[in-house]
């Protein structure tokens, strides 16, 4: 068996102590490609039952969050107009459940969570510690993009 190596280390470019977030991020989302790497467009699409999401869904919902939060809570509410693109499909339905997303090859949904994951580190790796920890005043809660 391979011996893996989870020692969270800072990502060079980033300041230290972002760079360590940074990898964390990474690690998780080098996770969540391998879980999915074999699965078929069926899997992608099915859902187990009326009140689950399919996977295909959760992978979507999953890049809209982490875009959403680059945008409106790090960077004050302007997206990208190329990342914006990547979401025609509201986040939720009527009914208040996340968006039935099917049809989407996974290679669409890892080239959208790849699009925004370069995104985001992009503006962070231009982010001092003062900005990394300065709050940002939200109409219903303040955060930091730490």
């Amino acid at each position: 068996m391979k011996r893996e190596n989870l020692v969270v280390v800072s990502l060079s470019d980033f300041e230290p102590e972002i760079g360590r977030w940074i990898w964390c991020l990474e690690d998780v989302r080098r996770t969540l490609i391998k879980k999915v790497s074999d699965i078929s467009q069926q899997q992608l699409d099915a859902k187990l039952n009326s009140h689950s999401h399919s996977i295909g869904s959760l992978l979507y919902h999953i890049a809209l969050i982490e875009a959403d939060w680059l945008y409106e809570e790090v960077l004050g509410g302007e997206w990208s107009t190329e990342i914006r693109s990547l979401f025609p499909q509201e986040d939720r339905n009527e009914d208040g459940m996340l968006s039935h997303v099917m049809g989407q090859s996974l290679d669409e949904h890892l080239h959208r969570l790849q699009c925004v994951r370069n995104e985001l580190l992009f503006h962070f790796r231009s982010m001092d510690l003062e900005d990394w920890h300065e709050s940002r005043k939200l109409p219903h809660y303040d955060v930091t993009p730490e």
